[in-house]
């Protein structure tokens, strides 16, 4: 079997068989496709033909061009699963990955706004109609739930439990979770909704079933726009620096951090399903401790007296 005919059989096998998310499936195929060039490259076209010095030469390649850690370990990941579907199908008599070590990812603390920064942002001149009331309440339940960016634009009406003060998000792999809103969040949802209906170009939809931020259009809301809102009200702000979606979860879970409320508690509001990637939220919190300390304790301050 040739490499071509291979993708397209593991395409239709993560499709049909594996309970991914969409954009997991988009990278997964975007990495072979990225190995099949190299392949062609060298000249290599047959299954057969692989082997893990082949795919060492790959990576190599990446480094090269200075491909970041994280994504390397993604695309050995992605190959992985590929041999590992192949050798399970016999169309390969092993797994030629199987012996290529993840690379250790770079470790990084995340970007977040400060309470000022947030109070700032949250604090800017929204319009009094229905796109204004939708971009406050968009990020006013980014701020106060820490969902991602994708699970915002997935919501529906439904999830929206005002009178308990919950939502119900639909995040990684299908996974649900409950997670509490804050009275600022739900007063903002709450005044959106008077005004929703103003975007609908059909009023006969299923209020039970709706989405629950519209296009200016009448349609769900796709993640690039969110991220275009987001980077109008940042302009607004004052905030001097590029702000995404994903820095308002960080914030989220970094003020709840410094606060100090539990790590699991955290983990579970964050969807996290390992305890581990919520851990780094902890060396923000140290890193802020020993800022603080360096500024304020006498014995640390350089040039000090002995």
């Amino acid at each position: 079997m040739n490499m071509t005919s291979a993708v397209k059989e593991f395409g239709t096998h993560i499709e049909i068989e594996r309970n991914l998310s969409p954009h997991t499936k988009r990278n997964y195929l975007a990495d072979l496709r990225q190995f099949q060039e190299f392949l062609l490259n060298e000249g290599i076209d047959r299954l057969d033909h692989i082997d893990h010095i082949v795919i060492r030469a790959f990576l190599a390649s990446l480094y090269r061009k200075k491909v970041k850690k994280v994504t390397v370990s993604r695309k050995v990941a992605s190959l992985k699963a590929f041999f590992k579907y192949l050798l399970r199908e016999g169309d390969v008599s092993i797994n030629p990955a199987e012996m290529i070590q993840t690379p250790k990812a770079d470790k990084y603390l995340p970007v977040f706004l400060s309470v000022d920064e947030m109070f700032d942002l949250l604090g800017v001149k929204f319009k009094d109609d229905a796109l204004g009331l939708r971009d406050k309440a968009m990020l006013e339940l980014f701020y106060s739930s820490g969902m991602r960016v994708s699970e915002l634009t997935g919501l529906n009406i439904i999830d929206i439990d005002l009178a308990r003060g919950l939502v119900k998000i639909r995040g990684k792999g299908k996974k649900e979770r409950i997670v509490p809103v804050g009275d600022p969040a739900l007063k903002s949802i709450k005044n959106y909704l008077e005004k929703r209906s103003e975007l609908l170009r059909d009023k006969k939809e299923n209020h039970m079933d709706a989405c629950l931020f519209l296009s200016r259009l009448g349609a769900r809301l796709t993640t690039r726009s969110v991220r275009r809102i987001l980077d109008k009200y940042v302009l607004m702000s004052g905030i001097r620096r590029k702000i995404s979606p994903h820095v308002l979860r960080h914030t989220f879970a970094t003020h709840l951090m410094d606060a100090g409320a539990d790590l699991r508690v955290i983990q579970e509001m964050l969807g996290h399903v390992s305890l581990s990637t919520t851990q780094k939220y902890t060396s923000i919190s140290v890193s802020r401790l020993m800022d603080v300390y360096d500024k304020s304790h006498p014995r640390a301050q350089k040039g000090g007296k002995n």
